[in-house]
């Protein structure tokens, strides 16, 4: 057993001296191979930091800004009808019946709500949404209405960290107060205890004070959202002791799918998570991921010819010496061997090369701050560094070298000793 090993460490000296020997009498075409894949890697790191930093900035932006999950006061299917249960094989047709009005809402939210929050992992809040119509000075301006219970909001929603004026428990403090976005509180010309009419989508009217400001930066939603509390938009839209939301954040924003399905079963309402709501974008995010490694795997790719060219001029030239070795001895798999050898050396040598240098490319652009048209914080290059991407580039950089390198080390243990030593080729 010693004897093998050490006959396996000898021919592996021999193999990578002779490697080594080859690369270093074309140092000119080696060093070429070897700057194309510290390129090739560097840059496969630096596209794809950027591209996967921001599609984790979007991520993060998307699920921050939403309920991870949102249970609505609707059915996913529409529930059977009395007439259609007792009789399922009847025809019925049944005219000028008006259906009996209703108060839509959450029935019995209270419990269901303390359901939810008996479950592992996650926070919930209750809201009523509805649509009112801000009326100052003789303007007007439809807004999307949300009662919310401040304590709770608290824990289920970032609207505190974009508050820029007043704070989310002033509801509390003045049952009367609203919450209005910069957008509308720059069209209305107000300011902080300012007094605004408020007319709900069933006609009911109140004057509120403006005790909070807050900006998002999405104008759509600065311009058309206000905030009260819980019971004053019951009295606003007329619905008492009712709400039409439940908002749901989970420790992992990823669980919202399993969550979500769960809480439907038990509670029998639509539960929408996250993802589901956003399919269009992350299929948008994985056509975009698979483009991207695409282009900077050719990158690669092409570096990877670099290779297959000194290889194949080092075949050309070491012919003879290849004919010389195998007839002191070496067989076919190591003439191979030693050039493949010399492939997965320079891609050792410029996996590591391009990864320090891919790495320096990330901080670099991970330093570079934007200003935005109309944004006045400075937005910086969302980048990523995670170590399966800088994996993935050597392994990627390691099997293009060692592929370019096959077909000359295969052609290589094909020379006939005896042909090239008598000058037939």
């Amino acid at each position: 057993m010693n004897t093998r090993l050490a006959a396996f460490h000898v021919a592996l000296r021999v193999a990578v001296d002779v490697a080594l020997g080859h690369l270093t009498s074309r140092k000119r075409q080696t060093l070429v191979s070897l700057t194309g894949v510290v390129l090739g890697v560097a840059f496969f790191l630096a596209v794809s930091s950027l591209m996967r930093g921001s599609e984790k900035d979007f991520l993060q932006r998307l699920v921050d800004n939403s309920a991870h999950i949102t249970v609505y006061d609707e059915y996913r299917q529409a529930q059977a009808q009395p007439a259609e249960l007792r009789w399922p094989e009847a025809a019925v047709e049944v005219r000028h019946v008006k259906p009996q009005r209703e108060t839509r809402g959450i029935r019995g939210w209270r419990e269901r709500l303390a359901a939810v929050e008996a479950l592992p992992d996650l926070r919930a809040a209750p809201v009523l949404v509805g649509s009112a119509v801000l009326n100052f000075a003789g303007r007007q301006q439809a807004v999307s209405l949300s009662g919310v219970v401040p304590e709770k909001m608290h824990a289920v929603s970032t609207i505190d960290a974009k508050m820029i004026a007043g704070t989310l428990d002033a509801l509390s403090a003045n049952p009367n107060g609203v919450i209005l976005g910069q957008g509308l509180v720059d069209k209305f010309s107000l300011h902080l205890g300012s007094t605004i009419n408020v007319v709900a989508g069933e006609g009911a009217s109140r004057s509120l004070r403006l005790v909070g400001i807050f900006r998002t930066g999405n104008a759509g939603y600065d311009e058309g959202q206000a905030f009260v509390l819980l019971k004053r938009a019951q009295a606003l839209l007329g619905r008492e002791n009712r709400v039409n939301r439940i908002i749901v954040q989970l420790t992992d924003a990823y669980d919202a799918k399993t969550v979500a399905q769960t809480i439907e079963a038990s509670s029998g309402y639509k539960s929408v998570s996250w993802i589901e709501a956003s399919e269009d974008f992350i299929s948008l995010l994985l056509v975009r991921n698979l483009i991207m490694y695409s282009v900077v795997s050719a990158i690669l790719v092409v570096a990877s010819f670099g290779i297959y060219n000194t290889i194949s001029t080092i075949v050309m030239e070491k012919t003879r010496d290849i004919a010389i070795m195998k007839s002191m001895g070496f067989h076919a798999s190591d003439i191979r061997n030693i050039f493949l050898l010399e492939g997965l050396i320079v891609g050792l040598i410029g996996s590591a090369a391009g990864m320090l240098c891919g790495w320096g490319l990330i901080e670099a652009l991970g330093q570079v701050a934007l200003k935005l048209p109309g944004v006045q914080e400075l937005t910086h290059l969302p980048v990523w560094r995670g170590l399966d991407q800088f994996g993935f580039a050597m392994a990627f950089a390691m099997f293009s070298c060692v592929a370019a390198s096959w077909l000359p080390a295969r052609r290589a243990a094909r020379v006939h000793p005896v042909d090239i030593l008598r000058g037939v080729a």
